[in-house]
């Protein structure tokens, strides 16, 4: 195999495939790169068993052929060249020489029969805006479940429909949701994918790289969900198991409402939660006529209060909420907007959601601590 390929070209895709290289493995093959120079065009893949990408860019080949290359330091080398034309030789014993200008390096490679063969990509069932789903992934990816434990919550649901797409994630102690009324090409009827956290991490590297115009197209086989974008394909191993029954969890009768400014409850927040115990992340909420005070306290530290204005006319309620909860919510909320409070009692759910939704539903729910 010998080609060579524009410096930007090449960087962008290994920057795109870096992500879902496995770098503390066992199997030394999945620290490496899949290169195939055909007729034009060099395809680049990457896996680490769960997670796999497939991404391509043009190159002028002089001679067709698959090589490995680890991915790390092909990466860190082809950063440092200059802006120019760098050719890539695979050599014998399985070593690639990489040249630009001046500059040569020789990189063990491996034989590209251990790299592990990623599944086709079947046809596809729908097709849905990628900036669409990038806001999706955006408002629910912080609230999914780390614990490896709770392995259904490890993911978002995304539900699609011939009229909606929708999804949601839950770790347990709070619940994200958007919803958007669209139409989803080539559907006709329900369809619902369990994500992984991870899938979804690099789906959102893909999508910010693609064009506003941009469409994903979803595929499943019967252990792979497969994500194409502007000629990538990302595949994931597929989540199983039953998601809960998040509607059962979603609150009826919230019925006091306070209205606050966003950046000014975020910044309070903040504040409060710098004297907050380290531990438990505890903040106390009071709500009053027209006001809101956020307390915080802890015996290693000291105390902290601020008080905001806030649309509030229902009866008075104090409640405590895990400080880093809401602002992972208010971080994702555009700036300058209003957010709403809706509370019932001290030992209910609380839900936020923004003041103003016209293409998005969102909400967010989050339960109580004790203060």
């Amino acid at each position: 195999m010998e080609f060579s390929v524009k410096k930007l070209d090449i960087l962008k895709e290994l920057n795109l495939a870096q992500g879902v290289v496995e770098r503390k493995t066992t199997l030394p093959i999945l620290s490496n790169l899949l290169l195939e120079a055909e007729e034009g065009l060099l395809r680049i893949s990457a896996t680490d068993l769960e997670l796999g990408i497939r991404c391509a860019c043009s190159a002028k080949t002089k001679k067709d052929g698959v090589g490995t290359v680890p991915a790390k330091r092909l990466l860190e080398i082809v950063r440092s060249l200059p802006d120019a034309e760098i050719k890539l030789k695979v050599l014998e014993n399985h070593w690639v020489q990489v040249t630009c200008e001046r500059s040569s390096f020789k990189l063990v490679g491996m034989a590209k029969d251990s790299f592990p063969v990623l599944p086709a990509v079947p046809k596809p069932l729908a097709a849905i805006p990628a900036p669409v789903l990038s806001n999706l992934i955006q408002k629910t990816i912080f609230a999914i479940s780390s614990e490896e434990s709770r392995y259904t919550l490890n993911g978002a649901l995304l539900m699609l429909k011939p009229e909606s797409v929708a999804m949601v994630s839950t770790d347990g102690h709070r619940l994200a949701m958007i919803e958007r009324q669209i139409k989803i090409a080539g559907l006709s009827n329900e369809l619902r994918l369990l994500i992984p956290k991870k899938a979804m991490g690099e789906l959102l590297k893909l999508l910010a790289e693609s064009d506003e115009a941009a469409h994903v197209e979803l595929a499943k086989d019967e252990s792979h969900l497969f994500f194409s974008v502007g000629g990538r394909i990302l595949i994931s191993r597929m989540l199983t198991g039953q998601f809960p029954n998040y509607e059962a969890v979603l609150p009826r009768d919230n019925n006091r409402v306070a209205e606050l400014d966003k950046d000014l409850v975020t910044a309070a927040i903040r504040r409060v939660a710098l004297l907050a115990d380290e531990r438990s992340r505890a903040i106390r909420v009071q709500l009053d006529k027209d006001k809101l005070e956020v307390f915080s306290s802890s015996g290693e530290y000291g105390e902290a209060h601020e008080t905001l204005d806030a649309a509030f006319t229902g009866e008075p309620l104090q409640i405590g909420f895990d400080y880093q909860y809401l602002l992972d919510f208010l971080s994702v909320l555009s700036e300058g907007g209003k957010v709403r409070l809706e509370l019932k009692d001290e030992q209910s759910a609380g839900q936020l959601r923004p003041s103003e939704q016209e293409a998005y539903q969102y909400r967010y729910v989050v339960m109580p601590m004790r203060i």
